[in-house]
Formats: structure tokens, C-alpha cells, sequence
């Protein structure tokens, strides 16, 4: 094997597994929410929708788009793994729509939708992204998105089945979403704590804590 073909394979292992820093300390001054309020987020995508999260105590509810298996993306346009993660994503939209959705929440600020849509046009996103301030109190929400991309799997009851950090494995996800989608009804509502695959590595990647 030639040097160039040990470098780029290096270099896909390393966005195989990191995330990418917090850029500009985009996530210091995210706000906590009580704990004694359980809060509504009404964020606005790029075609100017609306998608409504609510958080219950039965688990989170998305208005838009109910009983489905839903993936949230945490992500920003500059960030490596989040460029590369985005045809894993479409095909996983188109495989499993009829019972799955992606929604991807940008973690940039000032960023207009004109810009957004360039990035969508460029890599053909054909899911939801949401652009919009209460974008980062969802991030605290979920207890603060330290490295991106971050992922939540929420099951059909609106629970979180799985955390993902990084970039993962397409064949990871598959599995996930499938055996997410194929859970009954309320098979879930006991369980309080979600597996967490952190496909990140932690000797080669320091993370900035929230300010």
C-alpha cells in the first residue's frame, strides 16, 4: 500500500471516529430549563415549517411527525463528519420513511436560510433541518451537545433508545432503527436510561466543556 493510500485511510478512520469541537464556543450560553417545567420547542425549518417537540412525561412528543421512530442530528455545515454523515442519512430516509424520520438541528448562529440552502442543494439533504434560536435550548435540553454530530434515536412513544457521537457506522444505525421500529407499543415506558454508543475517540479528540 503507497503513502497516499495510507493517508486517506487514516484520514477516514479519523472521522469514523470524532466529532467535531465545539466551533466559536457556540454552546456557552445555552440555558437549563427547570425541572420543574417540562418544555415546548417550536423550531422553524428552512422552508419556513414548523415542527413542534414536546416534552412530556411520558417521553417526547414530535407534532409533526407521530408514531415514528425519530433520529435528531445535531450538526453545523463546517463540520467534517457532518458533511460525510449526509448520504447515510438520505438512504436511511428514503429506506425507512414510512415508519422513520431524520430532523437535523443546526448549531450555528447567524446563519441566514439562503446559506443553509446552499449546503442542502450541495449535498442533496432530503430531510428536515431546523434553523432557528430555540435550536440550542433543545441541545440543553437533551443535556447538552458537547461535539457534533450528535444523535438521539427516540422510539415511537417518544423515549430515547440510543445516543450516538460521531460519526457511526451506517450498519449501527440500520440495526438500531430497525429493531426501534419492530418495538410494541409502550415496551419502553419503564426503561429510564438510554444505551449510549459513543463512537468517538477520546485520546485523539478533547472536547470543550459548556462555559
Amino acid at each position: 500500500m503507497n503513502i497516499k493510500k495510507l493517508i486517506l485511510l487514516s484520514t477516514l478512520l479519523i472521522l469514523m471516529f470524532s466529532a467535531c469541537d465545539d466551533k466559536n464556543n457556540i454552546f456557552k450560553d445555552l440555558l437549563s430549563p427547570s425541572e420543574d417545567i417540562l418544555p415546548t420547542f417550536n423550531l422553524k425549518t428552512t422552508n419556513n415549517e414548523d415542527i413542534t417537540i414536546e416534552v412530556t412525561k411520558d417521553g417526547w412528543k414530535f407534532k409533526q411527525y407521530e408514531n415514528k421512530v425519530i433520529l435528531l442530528n445535531f450538526f453545523a455545515t463546517w463540520c467534517p463528519p457532518c458533511k460525510a454523515e449526509v448520504p447515510h442519512l438520505n438512504h436511511l430516509q428514503e429506506e425507512y420513511g414510512k415508519n422513520f424520520q431524520v430532523i437535523s438541528i443546526l448549531l450555528e448562529k447567524d446563519k441566514p436560510n439562503t446559506y443553509i440552502q446552499k449546503f442542502i442543494n450541495k449535498y442533496k439533504v432530503t430531510y428536515p433541518i431546523t434553523n432557528s434560536d430555540e435550536n440550542y435550548l433543545l441541545s440543553d435540553a437533551v443535556g447538552g451537545v458537547k461535539s457534533i454530530p450528535t444523535m438521539f434515536l427516540f422510539t415511537k412513544d417518544g423515549l430515547v433508545y440510543q445516543r450516538y457521537k460521531g460519526l457511526v457506522p451506517p450498519e449501527i444505525l440500520i440495526s438500531d432503527i430497525k429493531k426501534a421500529i419492530e418495538l410494541p407499543d409502550n415496551i419502553l415506558k419503564n426503561h429510564n436510561q438510554a444505551a449510549d454508543h459513543n463512537h468517538t475517540n477520546d485520546d485523539n479528540h478533547t472536547k470543550k466543556t459548556v462555559q
